[in-house]
């Protein structure tokens, strides 16, 4: 994938200072106009003065979810693209982007050439290679974890109440990687 310097600027919304320094130099090395934000205000901020075309948004900031920041930054400008990157993917916050209005949901760790393909894809691909195996239980658990933990609005206590364990449990699996497939 090309970058056009004439057309093309970008946002990087992530906590992850040298995760969002690197990459932004990465697309600066090829030519793109690129600025970083650490949090929702600065974003927020720079999309309003500046307009930038496409935004690559971390799902989990510090203190809230990359998933809010889909409907504001789609307020200020319909028309930019989102590719929201994670580290923590799962199957319903996957599905909430994509309603939301991302262009698409990628897992941590991705290339840039992913990353820009990523902005690209308009459509879905019927031949996309499926599964060779089901996900396995630990996968399955963090996966419904996750939709009870959105159900619940993000209250790690009810959620706990709701899954029947205890809040300390539930928070030791949260700050978990999510299993691999």
């Amino acid at each position: 994938m090309s970058i056009n310097p004439n057309t093309d600027s970008y946002l990087i919304v992530d906590d992850d200072e040298i995760f969002a320094d690197t990459l932004a130099r990465s697309l600066r090395r090829r030519g793109a106009t690129c600025h970083v934000a650490n949090d929702e205000v600065q974003a927020v901020e720079f999309c309003k003065l500046h307009r930038p075309t496409r935004a690559i948004v971390d799902l989990k900031l510090l203190n809230y979810s990359g998933l809010h920041l889909i409907e504001q930054l789609k307020a200020i400008d319909k028309r930019i693209k989102i590719v929201i990157l994670t580290g923590y993917s799962s199957i319903p916050t996957a599905v909430e982007a994509i309603k939301l209005g991302a262009n698409n949901y990628l897992c941590k760790p991705a290339g840039l050439g992913d990353i820009l393909s990523g902005f690209e894809a308009n459509e879905g691909n019927p031949d996309s290679p499926l599964a060779e195996q089901p996900p396995s239980v630990n996968r399955l658990e963090w996966e419904h974890i996750q939709r009870v933990l959105k159900e619940n609005g993000g209250n790690i206590s009810a959620t706990a109440r709701a899954l029947g364990m205890h809040r300390r449990t539930l928070q030791r699996k949260l700050q978990k990687r999510p299993m691999q497939q």
